[in-house]
């Protein structure tokens, strides 16, 4: 299964190298963005309400032509759930407590620009619960060697220097056996959601 996500994935950062021109100096920007992150985790442990958190990081736009381009960023994403009855069962601890967890999330967003007003986005986003103790370079190296991928979709705005846009993500694997809980199959655990954000172009 994470080898076909991740052919799929390759795939879509094909296609538009494929059919864009050569960029250009002048069309690539990179920018900050934050926002909020309003997740559902589904699965036993959970109670599946939709929790805000927030989110903030950076973003580059690689503009292949005028219509073409590639929206990679790099997040820190603040996803909450409160727990249930099982979660006591299944692993030890407290029911109805509220928990937040801290995500690398690694979007690399296929970008259509119908109009300079606003793009459509499309693409895989890579994401991993953070180590604490370990750096940033070696928690986004687990993204893709244990993290979890979700789709994601959505529209972006433009604004000058502005860009306000809003996505909704979906998880392809269970959290359970990829990445949180990578030590029991008892419980799968899938994440999604919505998210709203406001950036801006620093370069």
């Amino acid at each position: 299964m994470k080898s076909q996500i991740r052919v799929w994935a390759m795939a879509m950062l094909l296609v538009p190298v494929l059919l864009a021109k050569p960029a250009s100096a002048q069309s690539i920007h990179i920018g900050v963005k934050g926002g909020a992150n309003i997740n559902q985790i589904e699965g036993q442990s959970f109670d599946g309400t939709y929790k805000f958190g927030y989110l903030v990081g950076g973003f580059a736009e690689l503009n292949l032509n005028k219509t073409i381009g590639l929206q990679p960023e790099l997040l820190w994403v603040q996803a909450k759930a409160t727990t249930t009855q099982d979660f006591n069962g299944f692993y030890g601890g407290f029911t109805g407590q509220n928990v937040s967890l801290n995500y690398l999330s690694i979007p690399v967003m296929f970008v259509w620009k119908p109009i300079p007003l606003f793009s459509f986005q499309l693409g895989p986003q890579f994401g991993v619960l953070i180590n604490q103790s370990g750096t940033l370079f070696e928690n986004s190296q687990r993204a893709f060697k244990s993290g979890d991928v979700s789709a994601a979709a959505g529209i972006q705005f433009y604004l000058g220097h502005f860009r306000l846009g809003g996505r909704h993500f979906k998880g392809l694997e269970n959290m359970g056996r990829s990445q949180i809980n990578g030590t029991s199959n008892q419980d799968d655990w899938l994440n999604g959601g919505f998210q709203f954000y406001l950036g801006i172009t620093i370069i």
